[in-house]
């Protein structure tokens, strides 16, 4: 999985956070979050601010 797979990585963490509101996590632990998941193989250094928001934006709509 790369930091491009937004959906992929939208869906893992819904799974594994259940109970997070994808509107409230930090960025700092939503990159954590993100390079902790199984089968991650990108350069963290990759996973800017743009990123980030596009993973939380399709999170958000993965738990509505």
């Amino acid at each position: 999985m790369k930091w491009v797979d937004v959906g992929e990585i939208a869906i893992e963490l819904s799974e594994r956070h259940p109970a997070v509101d994808p509107t409230s996590v930090r960025f700092v632990d939503l990159h954590n979050w993100v390079i902790a998941l199984p089968g991650f193989d990108d350069d963290h250094a990759r996973g800017g601010e743009r990123v980030l928001e596009a993973i939380q934006a399709a999170w958000i709509e993965e738990v509505e």
